[in-house]
């Protein structure tokens, strides 16, 4: 059975990259499913992990500022992941989780936080442009 399944989605695969933009497509959706799950992930610990919490004080950032953080990572997971999203909005939504990568991998460095944090922020930061660029080129519309 499981042989089975693993030969439906290879054929899934190939079929979809066999489409038009097919490979764009697949690229597209996995970078922005990947960030709006990441972002979610994050928005919960945001609010509910106590180590999280503490963390975020430790940078000195204030509690309010942590909710507020939290709240609009839903709202950009949402935008990115929603297909029908304007694409104005969805361009806000990537600068503003690209600002607050960028915020995030500044902050770890200056608290002199171990490496590896920066090193995955950055990775995120370079995965959140894959999306950005795949979503422009599916919509025939140059990068800017």
């Amino acid at each position: 059975m499981p042989v089975r399944r693993l030969r439906s989605r290879i054929e899934w695969v190939t079929t979809v990259m066999a489409a038009g933009q097919g490979a764009m497509k697949l690229t597209y959706w996995l970078s922005t499913s990947l960030v709006s799950l990441l972002l979610l992930l994050s928005a919960w610990s945001y609010l509910l992990h106590d180590s999280t919490i503490d963390g975020i004080r430790a940078l000195g950032f204030p509690d309010f500022f942590r909710v507020e953080l939290a709240v609009l990572k839903i709202l950009a997971a949402v935008v990115l992941i929603v297909p029908l999203a304007p694409p104005l909005l969805k361009e806000w939504a990537y600068a503003g989780v690209g600002l607050f990568l960028i915020t995030a991998i500044v902050a770890h460095t200056a608290h002199k936080d171990p490496l590896l944090i920066s090193l995955f922020n950055g990775l995120m930061l370079l995965v959140l442009g894959t999306s950005n660029v795949a979503m422009h080129r599916l919509a025939e519309i140059p990068a800017p």
